[in-house]
């Protein structure tokens, strides 16, 4: 596919999770791709960025990730990223991808709790985007202790973007 086809295509960037010890995806994972293969189901001019490395068992989240959606969405349309191992590693490489290939739109797909500063780090980027809107999960008491978790990540994040920028620029 050419440059000049993609200027009409929307990038989906599915953000890793943790692959459990039997090499399957955690329930965050899987949440996520289902709904990413979702998107791309009903929309073929969507590509889906798998990201996500090797964390504390084999294979790669974005392995595990093109697994699920094998036979859903073609493989054509996945791009696999297996060297980012966090949030703004993705958005740095679903950034390059994206300029490299001149996609129209980028959109994130991760949970409620993450997207806030998914967007912070793409708009740093330069990218304005929208989250594929994914309904909560999981118990009160979870989801409250992920939240407080991303609302500690987002000053650290920000400051780690910034700078990811002004290196980038100084090239």
């Amino acid at each position: 596919m050419t440059q000049r086809e993609k200027a009409n295509r929307t990038l989906v960037v599915v953000f890793g999770a943790a692959v459990r010890s039997d090499g399957t995806a955690s329930p965050a994972l899987a949440r996520r791709v289902g709904y990413a293969a979702a998107v791309a189901q009903s929309d073929p001019s969507v590509d889906l960025f798998l990201s996500g490395g090797v964390g504390t068992y084999r294979p790669s989240e974005a392995r595990v990730m093109a697994d699920m959606v094998d036979g859903v969405v073609s493989a054509e349309r996945l791009i696999l990223d297996e060297a980012s191992r966090d949030t703004l590693q993705t958005v740095a490489a679903a950034v390059a991808h994206g300029r490299e290939q001149g996609y129209a739109k980028i959109q994130p797909c991760t949970d409620a709790y993450h997207q806030p500063r998914v967007i912070m780090l793409f708009r740093l980027m330069g990218f304005s985007t929208r989250a594929v809107p994914i309904v909560a999960r999981g118990p009160k008491r979870l989801q409250a202790k992920m939240w407080a978790r991303e609302f500690a990540a987002i000053p650290y994040d920000a400051v780690a973007g910034l700078n990811a920028v002004w290196r980038e620029r100084r090239k």
